[in-house]
C-alpha cells in the first residue's frame, strides 16, 4: 500500500531533465542572491542613526563570515544526518546523496583566505598584494586565528572524501575553535568563558542547519516513506535539544556583551543590538516552523507532509547564517 499523496521522492526527486528541476534551480539561485544582499546591506541599514562607525569594507567582511559559517554547516550537518540515518530501521543504504562537503570546504577556504587577507591588511581592504603583511599574521591572535582557520579548510577539503566520520569532524572543530578564540580576545573579561559559550553555540547551530539541510536532501532519494518519517523524528529530537543549547548559550553571551540594566536600549540603539534583535526574531520564526512541522509529523496521514514546514525553515535558518554574519562584522555593544 503506497501513500497517494507525493513522497520525498515524487515531489523532489525530478531529474535534471524534468519541468521542476528548472523552476527549483531559479529558486535555489534567488535565495543564494537575496541572502548575499542581507550581509551586504544589512551592515549599513544596522548603523544608521546610531553614531556609530564601522571599520571599510564591512558589507564585504560580512558576506565572506557569512560564506564561512555556512561552509561550516554542511560537513557537520552530513555528518550528523548520517549518523542518524544509520539508526533508521530499513533505511536504504545505497541511496545517499551526493557529498557538498568539497565545494563547502573549497568555499571556505576562499572566504577564509579573504577574511586573513583583510587581518593582514590591518582589518582593512587590501588594494594591493604589497598591502598586506602576510608575516604579519603570526605575531597577532587574530592572524593566527585566521591562518587556522585557512588551514583547516585546506584540511577539510583534503579530507572530505574520507568515509571516516572522525576524520571529517576534525577540520570543522578547529574552524569552530578559531572562531570562538578570535570573538573574545585575551583583554576580555573571562575570555575562556566567551569562548566556550560561542565554541557550543557555532557547533549547535552548524549542526542544526546542516543536518537539517542534509536530512531533506536524504529524504529526495530515499523511497521508503516509513524510513524517512522515522529520520524526520531522530532529527527533531536533535533539534530540540540543539535549540535549548543554542538558546542558553545565545542568551547568556548577549548578557555578557550587554549587562541586563541595558539590554532593552541597547537592542534598539545600537547596531550590534539591532542585528541581534533581528536574529531573535528570525530565529523565534524558525522555532515556529519547526513546532509546525513536528505537529504535522504526529497527526498528519502522511508524516512527509512535514517536508514543507522544514523546507521554510531551512530558508529562515539560510537569514539567520546570514544575519550571524552581519552580527560579527559591526562594532561590540557599549558595556555601561
Amino acid at each position: 500500500m503506497t501513500s497517494t499523496r507525493p513522497t520525498a521522492r515524487s515531489a523532489d526527486g525530478a531529474g535534471p531533465g524534468r519541468p521542476g528541476s528548472a523552476g527549483r534551480a531559479v529558486a535555489v539561485l534567488g535565495l543564494v542572491a537575496v541572502a548575499a544582499l542581507i550581509p551586504l546591506l544589512g551592515p549599513r541599514g544596522a548603523l544608521q542613526g546610531t553614531g556609530e562607525a564601522a571599520a571599510p569594507g564591512t558589507g564585504g567582511i560580512a558576506l565572506l563570515r557569512t560564506v564561512l559559517f555556512a561552509a561550516l554547516c554542511v560537513p557537520v550537518g552530513e555528518l550528523l544526518a548520517a549518523r542518524l540515518a544509520r539508526r533508521v530501521p530499513g533505511a536504504p543504504p545505497a541511496d545517499a546523496p551526493r557529498s557538498w562537503a568539497p565545494l563547502a570546504a573549497a568555499a571556505g577556504l576562499v572566504a577564509s583566505l579573504g577574511l586573513a587577507s583583510v587581518v593582514a591588511t590591518g582589518n582593512l581592504l587590501p588594494q594591493h598584494l604589497s598591502d598586506m603583511d602576510v608575516g604579519g599574521l603570526y605575531r597577532t591572535r587574530d592572524g593566527k586565528s585566521a591562518l587556522l582557520e585557512v588551514n583547516a579548510f585546506a584540511a577539510a577539503w583534503l579530507c572530505a572524501r574520507s568515509r571516516r566520520p572522525a576524520v571529517r569532524a576534525w577540520p570543522s572543530a578547529v574552524v569552530a575553535v578559531a572562531e570562538a578564540l578570535r570573538v573574545h580576545p585575551a583583554a576580555e573579561h573571562d575570555p575562556l568563558i566567551g569562548s566556550g559559550l560561542t565554541f557550543l553555540h557555532v557547533t549547535c547551530a552548524a549542526l542544526w542547519v546542516g543536518g537539517l539541510l542534509h536530512v531533506l536532501r536524504l529524504l529526495r532519494t530515499w523511497r521508503a516513506p516509513e524510513a524517512g518519517a522515522a529520520l524526520l523524528g531522530l532529527y527533531a529530537r536533535v533539534a530540540a535539544v540543539l535549540f535549548a543549547v543554542l538558546t542558553a548559550t545565545g542568551t547568556w553571551s548577549a548578557l555578557r556583551r550587554m549587562p541586563p540594566g541595558t539590554v532593552l536600549e541597547q537592542l534598539t540603539t545600537t547596531a550590534y543590538g539591532r542585528t541581534l534583535l533581528a536574529k531573535v526574531l528570525v530565529v523565534a520564526v524558525v522555532a515556529v516552523l519547526a513546532l509546525w512541522a513536528r505537529l504535522r509529523m504526529r497527526r498528519a496521514a502522511d508524516p512527509l507532509g512535514a517536508c514543507s514546514p522544514a523546507r521554510a525553515e531551512v530558508v529562515a535558518l539560510g537569514v539567520v547564517v546570514a544575519v550571524s554574519g552581519v552580527l560579527t562584522a559591526l562594532p561590540l555593544p557599549i558595556r555601561w
